[in-house]
């Protein structure tokens, strides 16, 4: 007889009943006060059960487990098993991640150290695996991985599918790599900002089941209407969730799940995560069965993963206990029925990538010309930019008035040069701040008043062997990330703590709020428009670097 079954008929006990609560159906969108029960880590039946232990949870409400359909753990700043203990605490029992950054860093070793990690954790870190390292062919990050590097990881325990395809271009030209990518697996997800009409539709055509980057209602209903599952990203900068959330009802909530995409630690700390995401729609007129429809079986039927998403025979019991579901505080997660009890920090491992950067000098990072410039502008709550076209004489940069400073990338991987470009948007009236957190390559970003101060900014992250560091005059704060230039070793609180002095420090220089995130993003050249690398300025909507200043 199949284990479970003769609990599932009431022939033996069960290993725990749960009585008492409000549990949420998903399946209907209803609340239904009824009691279940729990053999091996799944449910086995409603109603009438005996259990070797009982549960009371008279006056609650039960909700299935939480699942972040896309995030990337390493832009919390935390190794895997901090990033668990936080997001575990609020009701989140399965994340689909994609390990690409710690990828971009040290190539299929980073992959494996997330699986390894993840093992080690209650949570489920269910991956995709990274389709686009390095993000564009032109670019030179840590390391390269083929179709064949991909293969060595399929039908692993753990891996789903394969993460977001960047390369756009690539798709809809029928790279051959990529196709080669995309032939291994049956989930694929997406990446295409502003991508609309027929490429749109080659690019759906190609095999791609999904976006996260959508920024307008139009974008997203496009996608929607063309057969692509939406997932609403809110994200330390990427806030999506208030303008997508209209496209949301009875009829399209079983295509639309909730993403958190890059979530820096103190936002986890203080926000929330996906309980966050179900609060805010709900502020913003969303039913609140509707949203955790989005927060539960939406996310796993996306993925195929029909083990979860619901509370139901054959199903993990993984669920969180909360009070209200107006206000959703959760006060309790269970993962396949056993209570998450948080055993404390423990140190991590951390994965081999050691960096070689030669800082800069004055002369490496000097601009010279005159004339319209192409600007990188920053957009409040977004990674895209915007392509400002500014008359600039470089000797009068910086230019605090104007908020126009100096972006530079330095290689962190061959000991190699710097690239300049100008930025609109964070404000900075002195001093400077550098990160070796620079999505994708993850060289080392900084910007800043003055080339002392970026280059002093620049050391101090090479120093730490990657981190955050804010310098001006004789302060200096830092953060370091010793696993691999992009987690740190330390608990999560102390991350956040260190967080909080970082942000604090850069907010007396004049800083945008949560700067390092958009720092992070400068060199993204998969997000249009202008970006900054290790080689320059570099135009998104033509795919190629281009000139500081126009001919």
């Amino acid at each position: 007889m199949p284990a479970g079954l003769a609990a599932a008929r009431g022939l033996e006990p069960a290993d725990a009943v749960f009585s008492g609560a409000a549990v949420f159906n998903p399946f209907a969108c209803t609340w239904e006060r009824v009691d279940f029960a729990v053999k091996n880590g799944y449910v086995v039946g409603f109603g009438g059960y005996q259990g070797k232990r009982e549960y009371d949870l008279a006056g609650t409400y039960v909700v299935p487990g939480l699942i972040d359909a896309h995030v990337h753990i390493e832009s919390s700043l935390l190794a895997p098993a901090e990033y668990a203990r936080l997001v575990l605490a609020r009701g989140t029992t399965t994340v689909i991640a994609d390990p690409h950054e710690i990828a971009n860093v040290c190539g299929a070793p980073g992959i494996e150290y997330m699986l390894a990690e993840g093992a080690g954790t209650p949570l489920d870190i269910l991956v995709m695996l990274p389709s686009c390292v390095p993000a564009t062919p032109l670019d030179m990050g840590g390391a390269r991985l083929t179709a064949g590097d991909l293969a060595r990881f399929r039908g692993r325990k753990g891996v789903i599918g394969l993460a977001e395809v960047m390369n756009v271009p690539g798709v809809l030209a029928g790279d051959e790599d990529l196709r080669a990518k995309m032939d291994l697996f049956s989930v694929i997800d997406g990446h295409a900002p502003f991508l609309n009409g027929k490429d749109l539709n080659a690019y759906i055509y190609a095999g791609v089941q999904s976006d996260h980057e959508c920024t307008t209602l139009s974008e997203a209903r496009e996608k929607l209407l063309r057969g692509m599952y939406i997932l609403i990203r809110e994200g330390s900068t990427e806030r999506n969730l208030r303008d997508l959330l209209p496209l949301v009802n009875a009829c399209t909530a079983s295509r639309c799940c909730f993403a958190t995409d890059d979530r820096h630690a103190d936002m986890l700390a203080g926000e929330g995560h996906i309980d966050d995401c179900v609060r805010k729609a709900v502020a913003s007129g969303l039913e609140i069965e509707l949203a955790l429809r989005m927060a539960t079986l939406s996310a796993a039927g996306r993925f195929g993963l029909h083990d979860r998403g619901a509370l139901a025979p054959g199903r993990l019991a993984d669920f969180c206990v909360i009070d209200d579901p107006d206000r959703f505080e959760v006060r309790r997660t269970f993962k396949r029925g056993i209570e998450v009890v948080d055993a404390g920090y423990r140190q991590p491992a951390c994965p081999a990538a050691p960096l070689h950067v030669r800082v800069p000098e004055p002369r490496d990072i000097r601009l010279t010309g005159r004339g319209d410039a192409r600007v990188i502008g920053i957009v409040p709550g977004q990674i895209t930019t915007r392509d400002l076209r500014c008359p600039v004489d470089a000797a009068d940069i910086p230019d605090t008035g104007r908020d126009i400073l100096k972006a530079v990338v330095t290689d962190r991987y061959r000991a190699g040069g710097s690239g300049v470009g100008l930025v609109h948007g964070f404000g900075l009236q002195e001093g400077a701040i550098a990160g070796s957190v620079s999505h994708d390559s993850h060289n080392i970003v900084a910007t800043g008043v003055g080339d002392a101060d970026i280059i002093r900014a620049i050391g101090e992250v090479a120093r730490l062997g990657g981190g955050l560091a804010v310098v001006s005059g004789d302060d200096v704060t830092v953060l370091p990330l010793e696993c691999g230039g992009l987690m740190s070793a330390l608990p999560h609180d102390e991350v956040v703590r260190r967080l909080a002095a970082l942000e604090e420090h850069a907010r007396r220089l004049g800083a945008v709020e949560n700067p390092f995130m958009y720092l992070s993003f400068l060199a993204l050249t998969v997000i249009p428009d202008l970006r900054v690398t290790e080689r320059g300025v570099f135009d998104v909507g033509i795919f190629s670097d281009v000139l500081l200043f126009c001919e």
